[in-house]
């Protein structure tokens, strides 16, 4: 193991819970089909510093590991000296520091070329909420963010300006693809997951015939009832 020093021992031992937590996530999104090649990324918060974790650049996802993550700071500086160092981190590297910097609630965040979901950011329209499970996930429609191009924050502009004051966990930023936010990296992955199942579902839907859309009023009771109710036991949700 590198030398992570100045941190504390709690702050070490949270960095390598969550390098071990970002690099099996990303087998996730292999498992579901969301990426190909080495495209896509999962990153962590460390909690109790500023710092997180994300994946290095260009590297197969049969390949990574723990010790291949990269830690940065909050405007996205790999940590010197650090597991992984000597590799470049992702490409959108910016784009999750800004977030992290400007929502501080979020703990995890993913980006998947996933083929549904990327389609409809190819029109830069958003996903209509007409099924119920989108409700319950996403509190109505996913948004669509600005074009922006990729390697500076601009990104990670676009992500936070569109979800800030939004329900949904999810942007699909316009001739992009999706980025999704979550608690953790975990809660993230599962918002990546649910995009691309329900941008397949809605677009297969459209194709057959009109969409039927779900009252506002029963969307923001589906919506209560799976954030407060569903699963608060059995961490359901995640």
């Amino acid at each position: 193991m590198s030398n992570e020093a100045p941190f504390t021992p709690e702050v070490k031992a949270a960095i390598q819970l969550v390098r071990a937590d970002v690099a099996r996530l990303h087998a996730e999104l292999v498992r579901y089909g969301l990426v190909v090649w080495t495209g896509g990324n999962v990153s962590g918060r460390v909690p109790g510093a500023d710092l997180f974790v994300i994946k290095p650049s260009g590297v197969s996802y049969d390949d990574l590991a723990p010790e291949n993550m990269i830690l940065c700071d909050l405007d996205g500086n790999v940590i010197p000296g650090s597991e992984g160092s000597d590799r470049s981190p992702s490409s959108d590297t910016a784009a999750h520091a800004y977030v992290y910097r400007n929502m501080p609630e979020v703990g995890g965040v993913v980006h998947t070329h996933s083929t549904y979901a990327v389609a409809w950011a190819a029109r830069g329209e958003e996903i209509p909420c007409v099924i119920t499970a989108m409700a319950d996930e996403f509190g109505g429609p996913i948004p669509v963010g600005p074009f922006a191009i990729i390697g500076d924050d601009s990104i990670g502009r676009g992500i936070v300006d569109t979800l800030t004051g939004h329900r949904s966990r999810a942007v699909l930023m316009q001739n992009h693809g999706p980025f999704t936010i979550g608690v953790d990296a975990k809660d993230a992955v599962k918002a990546a997951v649910m995009v691309e199942d329900v941008a397949r579902t809605v677009h297969h839907a459209r194709e057959a015939g009109p969409l039927i859309p779900i009252p506002q009023e029963a969307i923001d009771a589906l919506f209560d009832r799976y954030q407060n109710v569903y699963g608060q036991n059995s961490d359901a949700r995640r």
